[in-house]
């Protein structure tokens, strides 16, 4: 059958991206269970996209194209708005118990890259299709998933994307239908309950006004949190020029990560502070354009042909998962109430993604009563930590010759 080549421009791509993204809203508004998962618009959105790209190409030959310059500078604008959140002076003030968050965070990452590159040497394939199975979307989700699967694809393992989404897909509804019921079945075990109002005040934080970069004017604010985040792909950029020129070789996304992250932290130390909801509407814009438009093109006959080694891969990675929360954490925590929803937290985006954790705590605290310092705990390590720590973990592993791209 003769092929017949589509190809989109930019404009024509965010268009795309745009009618994906209501389509999948549509849909999730009107089948329930799928906004008990907490699945994105855009992961259902583009994966729909994705199965009719597919029907095209088999049964009419159509196959489409889409614009790579718009979907790389979104992701660089998602990973800025990361960097750009990410306060020490916050982590510090977490205290022991956001320490034992991070380090629990760290050693589960290693574990599931460990598990996803086992079950890939066992098919045969190269070990970094493990990474991306393991807590790239585990931990990371769809989008990093998507952001390391563009990078490996650029070194020549062609169903990196399919990998990626097929794992980050798995791992979200696993993520939603696992963290409740785990949590739950702690709080009924042990018979928790929520500590007194009085020792849950220290947990109650207010956002502090004073010093905010156009703290009064929303598009002042909207103003200073454009120029922050594009001074951080920027800058994101320079520091990869610097990196490649000394024979080290990053992901352009994570230089701009770094770059905020220095930046943020540089503002804060001048008593600048940036407003945050700008910056979070910004990083939310951004990570839904980049996911409908990667997904779009995602290559499901790939995904398909993998079903079973992902099947096998997710249910070793929701043992791992359940284990350390239930053994490991929750333990660590205190083995109170605020312990057993952090844990719930801890699962949420240890298996799923940051949205499913705090939906799923928010739940929990309807049904049982609430915990101010577990939200706080999961925030703060969520908001940023988890992406830098995922993305650090990842570059270790990429150091070992079994896993060298290109």
């Amino acid at each position: 059958m003769h092929t017949v080549q589509v190809n989109f421009s930019e404009i024509e791509t965010l268009i795309a991206a745009l009618i994906v993204l209501f389509i999948g809203k549509g849909i999730r508004a009107s089948l329930p269970w799928l906004q008990r998962i907490d699945l994105p618009d855009a992961v259902v959105g583009g994966l729909l996209a994705a199965i009719l790209a597919l029907v095209a190409k088999t049964a009419f030959g159509i196959e489409f194209t889409f614009g790579s310059q718009l979907r790389d500078l979104l992701l660089l604008v998602f990973f800025s708005t990361i960097g750009l959140s990410a306060k020490l002076s916050a982590l510090i003030a977490g205290g022991r118990a956001l320490l034992i968050l991070c380090v629990v965070t760290v050693i589960l990452i290693t574990l599931q890259n460990l598990i996803g590159a086992a079950v890939a040497i066992a098919w045969g394939a190269h070990p970094f299709y493990g990474l991306l199975a393991g807590g790239l979307s585990f931990v990371g989700g769809p989008g990093t998933a998507l952001a390391w699967a563009r990078e490996a694809e650029a070194a020549g393992l062609e169903a990196a994307r399919a990998v990626g989404i097929g794992a980050a897909t798995l791992a979200v509804v696993s993520g939603a239908l696992v963290a409740g019921p785990v949590a739950g079945h702690l709080i009924k075990r042990k018979n928790l309950h929520p500590a007194p109002e009085e020792a849950r005040k220290f947990f109650s934080t207010a956002p502090d006004k004073e010093g905010e970069v156009g703290g009064g004017d929303s598009l002042t604010s909207l103003f200073a949190a454009l120029l922050a985040i594009f001074v951080s792909v920027y800058l994101g950029e320079k520091i990869n020029f610097w990196a490649r020129d000394n024979g080290l070789v990053l992901p352009g996304f994570l230089c701009a990560l770094l770059a905020a992250v220095a930046l943020a932290n540089a503002a804060d130390a001048c008593g600048l502070k940036l407003q945050l909801k700008p910056i979070e509407t910004g990083g939310a814009v951004a990570l839904n354009l980049f996911l409908a438009i990667s997904l779009t093109g995602t290559p499901l006959a790939a995904v398909l042909t993998m079903a079973l080694p992902l099947a096998i891969n997710v249910v070793a990675q929701l043992l791992v998962v359940i284990a350390i929360a239930y053994y490991l954490l929750f333990p660590l925590l205190g083995r109170d109430y605020d312990a057993a929803v952090t844990t719930a937290g801890f699962l949420g985006f240890g298996i799923a993604s940051m949205p499913v954790a705090m939906a799923t705590m928010d739940e929990i605290t309807k049904r049982h009563g609430p915990s101010p310092k577990a939200f706080l705990l999961i925030t703060l390590a969520g908001a940023f930590f988890v992406d830098l720590a995922n993305a650090m973990v990842a570059k270790l592993f990429l150091l070992l010759p079994m896993f060298t791209l290109g």
